[in-house]
């Protein structure tokens, strides 16, 4: 019986891809897989037993993923799976940040109670919320991943001229690109020509505060900028004292603290990018497949420390075995399977960094002494057996 820990609560329809074989609950001290959201695992003490963490969203700032690696301890994200409904935030937010929308609103407020007057006070007073339309003027794509790509076809769907920029672009994000969608590789060219920038890049050592003094001073003056990526990849301090001098005209973001709450031209949204049953559901479904599969085939799916490594099941019994990427690692493991007269009936290894992992398929099952060698192997982190 497998133990699945939820650290916050999943949308129940994965529960069906959790068969007999399966406990789940918020309670077990030793889990041997755990399904969260937003918890914050820094502090949390894994148990001996722990084999994968799913993370039901992309990001994983929340899970100590260099930790786990180096334990074995495999971490899966879902990557597309809310990208949808953050594209759709991110459009709202262009919109909040043209239209003056949400200070609209609360001018509004102010006129409970002025009984048959309030007709004639929003006719004289709506010029002061007057904003651009967003059909017509450019568009700079900072990240062209899942959400990224989608966001730019929306944008030019609404007229927008979209400037993409993303070095690292995959290429199945190169191909549901629009072709409509401008080829842009150098990013002070992007800040200098958009109206409207949006971040969708990972939170990483290189991109902490990407949106700086400079960053700004490069860019249009009255530009808007949304960010529903990660509010660490801007200097708040930088930017509110670019929103001061004018050369932001609006910043909208997902990820509300403290220096920006109420702070001038600045639109704080309660971290609602995937806050839809859709997207909870999508997530859901994608983390539960990809513990399902890992735990019974030891196939890896959307691991962000472990590369993607997967293979049908052949044989009678399968090793998956995590080591050190170096040299001569799979020799030393075939040496100790063909020791024991045993056949190898299919083998897959990929590397990612300094880590590999290895699946291998017998043709009779093993003991536990096989086990053991293979385990006592130098750079070997830990060996499973799937039968």
């Amino acid at each position: 019986m497998y133990e699945i820990l939820k650290l916050n609560e999943i949308s129940p329809v994965a529960n069906k891809y959790f068969g007999d074989k399966y406990a789940l609950g918020s309670d077990f001290a030793n889990p041997d897989a755990i399904l969260l959201r937003s918890f914050a695992m820094h502090d949390y003490k894994p148990g001996t037993n722990l084999k994968c963490v799913a993370r039901c969203g992309a990001g994983v700032n929340n899970i100590p993923v260099a930790d786990y690696t180096k334990g074995g301890i495999v971490v899966f994200n879902t990557p597309g799976a809310n990208a949808n409904a953050v594209k759709e935030l991110v459009i709202c937010a262009m919109l909040l940040a043209s239209r003056k929308i949400v200070p609209a609103m609360d001018w509004t407020k102010t006129l409970k109670g002025k009984g048959d007057e309030v007709g004639k006070l929003v006719e004289k007073g709506k010029n002061a919320y007057v904003g651009p339309e967003i059909t017509g003027k450019k568009l700079g794509v900072i990240g062209l991943g899942a959400i990224g790509n989608l966001v730019a076809n929306a944008a030019v769907g609404l007229g927008m001229t979209v400037y993409g920029y993303d070095p690292f672009i995959s290429v199945d994000a190169a191909w549901n690109l629009s072709n409509n969608v401008i080829h842009e590789t150098d990013l002070s060219h992007l800040y200098s020509e958009c109206d409207y920038i949006t971040l969708h890049v990972p939170m990483l050592p290189a991109t902490k505060g990407m949106l700086d003094g400079e960053a700004f001073s490069k860019m249009k003056t009255d530009v808007r900028i949304i960010n529903c990526s990660r509010g660490e990849l801007v200097n708040n301090a930088e930017l509110l004292t670019a929103i001061k001098s004018g050369k932001v005209g609006c910043y909208v973001t997902d990820f509300p603290s403290d220096d920006l709450i109420n702070a001038d031209k600045v639109i704080c949204i309660p971290h609602l990018g995937a806050s839809t049953p859709e997207a909870e559901d999508n997530c859901a479904v994608m983390a539960a497949k990809q513990v399902v599969n890992f735990l019974e085939n030891g196939n890896i799916v959307n691991s962000v420390n472990f590369p993607d490594c997967v293979v049908n099941r052949s044989g009678k019994c399968r090793l998956c075995i995590v080591h050190q990427n170096v040299s001569s690692m799979l020799k030393q493991f075939t040496d100790v399977v063909s020791a024991a007269r045993i056949n190898i009936a299919n083998l897959l290894s990929q590397a990612k960094g300094e880590f590999a992992y290895a699946i291998i398929d017998l043709d009779a099952d093993c003991d536990e002494t096989l086990v053991k060698k293979i385990g006592a192997v130098e750079g070997v982190i830990n060996v499973r057996v799937i039968r």
